[in-house]
């Protein structure tokens, strides 16, 4: 079977005992950097000295399908350099190939850097999304936070240290100079740190330089409080600027928090003749 192995994000003392078990009797393991794997070997106290394959963002559209054969034939375990693979990592790919093929994938849970940020960072955990790391460009970093303006849930980031500052200033232009948001670094290791603030204060803090592996934690936006009779109002004004008019409920309930099922229904009603409004196609 395919394994997906979870491994320390910093601190060696957060590997399993079920990893540690699994990296000592393993007998091939696809790595995103096999000098990172044998470096954690080691650091983990294990013997055992497994094939290391390298399996990265360069190449594992083709090794896919010959690591496939290998967890037909036997255990095949997978590692990033931190964390869970196929999370920002290598993997998606092989696990793709490898259920299509009919071949057992199963996983070995641990440390994972966005659900640590989200816990460490004080901001909402109930709802969140995952959004990877940001574009390098500012136009489609803009436009990647632009695009989220309306997302109620805490929003999870990597980023890198040299661009974190640009960042944090295009998140204070398309969000706010007011919306909270966190910087955590170095999970799990010496220098952790989580800086909290508006976007505008982690800017000016982050422009002084920033070191270490980053997550970015941002508030969500702050949900609409309005009635039913307005949020119709507003899906119509979406509707006339050329939204479907179910796109246009949606996106106003995940806004306001009010019934998608109430929303869409209103505006039907608001569409018929004799309703005040055009009539629905």
């Amino acid at each position: 079977m395919l394994i997906l192995a979870a491994t320390p994000i910093g601190n060696l003392k957060d590997a399993s005992l079920r990893l540690i078990e699994i990296l000592e009797n393993a007998e091939v393991v696809a790595a995103e950097d096999t000098r990172m794997t044998a470096k954690l070997l080691r650091g983990l106290g294990i013997e055992n000295r497994p094939r290391l394959i390298p399996l990265h963002e360069h190449n594992e559209r083709e090794k896919s399908a010959s690591l496939v054969e290998l967890a037909r034939d036997g255990d095949l375990v997978l590692v990033s350099d931190a964390g869970m693979p196929t999370v920002s990592d290598p993997g998606y790919q092989l696990v793709v190939a490898a259920v299509a093929a009919g071949v057992d994938v199963t996983v070995v849970p641990g440390p994972s850097a966005v659900v640590t940020a989200l816990a460490l960072s004080g901001l909402p955990t109930d709802r969140f999304t995952f959004e990877g790391f940001l574009p390098r460009k500012q136009g489609e970093r803009l436009a990647a936070f632009r695009a989220l303006s309306r997302e109620t849930r805490t929003m999870v980031f990597f980023e890198s240290p040299n661009r974190i500052a640009d960042s944090l200033t295009d998140l204070a232009t398309a969000l706010g100079a007011d919306r909270r948001a966190v910087v955590v670094r170095e999970l799990t290791k010496l220098y952790e740190e989580a800086k909290r603030g508006t976007a505008a204060e982690l800017a000016e803090w982050a422009a002084q330089g920033v070191k270490g592996e980053i997550c970015l934690v941002v508030a969500g936006a702050a949900a609409l409080e309005i009635d039913l009779g307005t949020g119709v109002t507003q899906v119509l004004e979406l509707v006339s600027d050329g939204r479907r008019l179910k796109d246009a409920a949606a996106d106003i309930a995940e806004a306001t928090g009010l019934s998608k099922r109430d929303l869409y229904e209103g505006a039907l009603a608001a569409r018929r003749p004799g309703a005040g409004g055009p009539a629905a196609p």
